[in-house]
C-alpha cells in the first residue's frame, strides 16, 4: 500500500476559506453583543483563534468502557488539543466492536474531518475504516492496533508497543523474585491485552497463568479473582492491565488471606496512591494523556500543514515507563491534576 500522504486539496481548501471568512466576521463586528458572539463562534477557545487555526471536527471513537478512568485520560489530553488548535471534538466509545465501528460510520456521515480510533478489535473495524478514508477523511490511530494500523491504512499511530512492554514488565517480575504470576484480562479478544500478558509470559521465568474476567463488572472481577487465589495459593503475583482492576485485585488478594502482590498496566490518581502506600507494587505508565493529545493534534497539523509523524511508517511510542516507589513522588503532582 502506497503510504505517502498529501493533504487533500478540497478538504484543506475548505478550512482554509473558513478560518478566512470567520476572521473577517470577526474584524466586520462591532465590540457589542454581536462582536462577542462572533468571537466565540469562530475560535471555540482562546487559546485557538490566538493561533488563527482553521475550524476543524475531530471524532474521536474508543472501545472504553463505562467507569473506566483510563479513557477519562485519553479524553481529557485530546480536549487540550483540540483547545488549543481550534478543534471541534466529538467523542464517543464503546467496548462492543460492533457499536464501536458504528461509531465511527456515523462520523462519517457527519463528514468530520479526522478521525481518531483505537483498534483493540481490528477485524471489526476494517470495512467502517476504509470507508472513511474512500471519504477523503483522514484517520489516525492510537492506543490499541499497533501491529495493525499500517495494513489497514491509517496516517499515523500514537501509543505502546503492548509485547515490548510485557516483555519489560516479565523481566521486573524476576527481579523482584516473583515465582508464580496470575495475569487478569479483562476483555477477551482485545489484542493489545493479550499482547501484554503474552509478553510477561515471554521474559517471566516463573509461571504465569490468564485469567479472564469481565472487565464491566467489577463486583464480578473482585469475587472471579478471589475465587482464584483462594484456588491456588501458590500465586504470589497478580498482574493486572488497568489501573481499576489492579485495586479491584488487592482487595481480592486482602479477602484470599494471602500474601500476593499486586502489579498493573496503566495508571490513575487512585493507583499513584497505591503505589505510593506500597499496597500496589509497580505500574507500567503508557501516558493515555499524551496519546490523546498526540492523535488530535497530528489531525490539526495534517490538515493545517500536511505534517505526518513517522513519516507513515512508523508508530510514534509514548510507553513504557515504570512507576514505582522511588519514582512515584515525580508523578504525583500531575496526577493529583488528572493527567497522568
Amino acid at each position: 500500500m502506497d503510504r505517502t500522504y498529501q493533504p487533500r486539496p478540497r478538504r484543506l481548501a475548505a478550512l482554509t476559506a473558513a478560518a478566512a471568512a470567520s476572521a473577517l466576521a470577526v474584524a466586520g463586528c462591532s465590540s457589542g453583543s454581536g462582536g462577542r458572539q462572533a468571537q466565540e463562534n469562530a475560535a471555540g477557545a482562546d487559546t485557538a483563534g490566538k493561533a488563527g487555526a482553521p475550524r476543524m471536527t475531530v471524532a474521536m471513537v474508543t472501545h472504553g468502557g463505562p467507569g473506566d478512568s483510563f479513557w477519562d485520560l485519553i479524553r481529557k489530553g485530546a480536549e487540550t488539543a483540540a483547545a488549543k488548535g481550534g478543534v471541534k471534538l466529538v467523542y464517543s466509545s464503546d467496548p462492543n466492536a460492533a457499536t464501536q465501528a458504528n461509531l465511527v460510520q456515523n462520523a462519517i456521515d457527519q463528514k468530520v474531518d479526522g478521525i481518531a480510533v483505537t483498534l483493540a478489535k481490528p477485524d471489526a473495524m476494517k470495512a467502517v475504516i476504509a470507508k472513511a478514508e474512500a471519504a477523503g477523511i483522514p484517520v489516525v490511530g492510537f492506543n490499541s492496533g499497533l501491529g495493525e494500523w499500517k495494513d489497514q491504512g491509517l496516517l499515523q499511530f500514537f501509543g505502546q508497543d503492548e509485547s515490548v512492554a510485557g516483555e519489560a514488565f516479565g523481566e521486573k517480575l524476576n527481579r523482584l523474585g516473583a515465582k508464580r504470576g496470575l495475569c487478569v484480562i479483562h476483555e477477551q479478544g482485545n489484542v493489545g491485552l493479550e499482547a501484554r500478558c503474552a509478553g510477561v509470559k515471554k521474559t517471566f521465568k516463573g509461571a504465569l497463568e490468564n485469567l479472564y474476567v469481565n472487565g464491566t463488572d467489577m463486583p464480578s472481577v473482585k469475587s472471579t479473582v478471589t475465587a482464584k487465589l483462594t484456588q491456588d495459593p501458590a500465586v504470589d503475583h497478580v498482574v493486572t492491565l488497568g489501573a481499576p482492576f489492579a485495586l479491584t485485585a488487592v482487595q481480592a488478594a486482602a479477602d484470599a488471606g494471602g500474601k500476593v502482590q499486586v502489579a498493573t498496566f496503566d495508571l490513575n490518581k487512585d493507583l499513584v496512591e497505591a503505589v505510593k502506600a506500597g499496597t500496589v507494587r509497580f505500574a507500567v505508565d503508557q501516558q493515555p494523556y499524551l496519546q490523546g493529545y498526540l492523535a488530535v493534534d497530528s489531525l490539526w497539523l495534517y490538515t493545517t500543514n500536511g505534517n505526518v509523524s513517522g513519516g507513515g511508517q512508523q508508530p510514534v511510542l509514548t510507553g513504557p515507563a515504570f512507576v514505582d516507589r522511588d519514582n512515584v513522588d515525580a508523578v504525583a503532582a500531575f496526577a493529583a491534576k488528572g493527567t497522568r
